[in-house]
């Protein structure tokens, strides 16, 4: 294993970054938290919107400088995309790839779309990746509370020679020089990053959340027991975790819970469990994943939004809501307003 450097601010030019014309390419969680960190940072930034969209009247509201995607393309160095992956790859062919010039810098924050080759840039464009470890809401509020979230960056094609201390400016300048920034690649970050959501911290996560649910609601035991004991404790578990692994959660964890976890957690997380994320492994390294989720996006979602409607329509949601609108960490110091952000 090679040695984990981390670069932070002390690594950095921070002020590269102030001599080049940024253009964020939507205004998402992660455009509203990118772009509103480089502002505040003292980063020329402008936002590319489609005229009159909703994302527009909110980055409006936070008195950033909006224009065309075509016109932000010309105007910047640097070429943020910051819209769902899904119409990356349109959104470049028709109103950014005819008005990239020599040595722009295409930026990514997940390497979805150059590493299965839906978008190709030229060679003469300098193409990288900074991607936050963190939503872009979590990327804004810690931001503002004068911490960071930790970013990866990614050197893809280097015209410039200056790609990499380019990745790592803007990546100081959007606050995660004061966490940490660590060098990877397109494929590593694109694979491993599918693989987690898929297999632990979405897919998974969410999956035994509601099978514990389940099995505790058909056993006859109260959904509110069942959403306080599988879902609502996860987050103090996975804090105690985040902060100092697993050996510390289990330090803080009775006898009783630790030798549960150790006894019980392998018979369930088993060696089945382990073949199936191999396969989910091997779907996203050869690019099944990618061409699945590509088609049935350009057929319409309807088998996503069917399976989004079935997620939405579960008891714990229903249970989940009237708890949270019951206790006091549901009324305020919320990341998200989607009127908003």
């Amino acid at each position: 294993m090679d040695n984990l450097k981390i670069y932070t601010d002390k690594d950095i030019n921070k002020d590269l970054i102030k001599s080049k014309k940024i253009a964020i390419i939507g205004f998402g969680s992660q455009g509203y938290g990118q772009g509103l960190n480089l502002k505040d940072s003292g980063c020329d930034v402008v936002f590319g919107l489609r005229a009159g969209g909703a994302s527009e009247i909110k980055a409006k509201d936070y008195g950033l400088k909006t224009m065309s995607i075509s016109e932000a393309v010309k105007y910047a160095d640097i070429i943020q995309i910051l819209i769902p992956d899904e119409i990356q790859a349109k959104v470049y062919e028709n109103e950014i790839k005819p008005y990239l010039h020599k040595g722009q810098y295409l930026m990514f924050s997940h390497g979805f779309n150059i590493h299965y080759g839906f978008i190709k840039p030229s060679n003469d464009i300098n193409v990288i990746m900074v991607a936050p470890k963190a939503p872009g809401h979590t990327v804004r509020s810690e931001y503002v509370a004068g911490r960071g979230v930790p970013s990866l960056v990614a050197i893809e094609n280097d015209v410039s020679g200056d790609s990499k201390e380019i990745a790592l400016s803007y990546a100081s300048a959007i606050g995660s020089g004061r966490a940490g920034i660590i060098e990877t690649s397109f494929r590593e970050e694109t694979e491993t990053d599918l693989f987690g959501e898929q297999a632990v911290l979405c897919g998974g996560c969410s999956a035994l959340i509601k099978t514990a649910f389940d099995t505790l609601v058909e056993a006859g035991y109260s959904p509110y027991m069942a959403y306080f004991e599988v879902c609502h404790e996860l987050k103090l578990i996975v804090d105690l975790i985040y902060q100092g692994g697993i050996e510390d959660m289990h330090y803080s964890i009775s006898n009783n819970a630790e030798y549960g976890d150790l006894t019980r957690g392998g018979k369930l997380i088993n060696p089945y469990v382990k073949a199936e994320m191999k396969k989910i492994l091997a779907d996203i390294q050869s690019g099944a994943y990618a061409k699945e989720f590509m088609q049935e996006m350009d057929n319409g979602g309807t088998n996503f939004q069917l399976l989004r409607e079935k997620s939405q329509n579960h008891l714990i949601e229903k249970i989940g809501a009237e708890i949270r609108s019951a206790f006091s960490w549901d009324k305020k110091n919320k990341l998200i307003d989607k009127n908003k952000n």
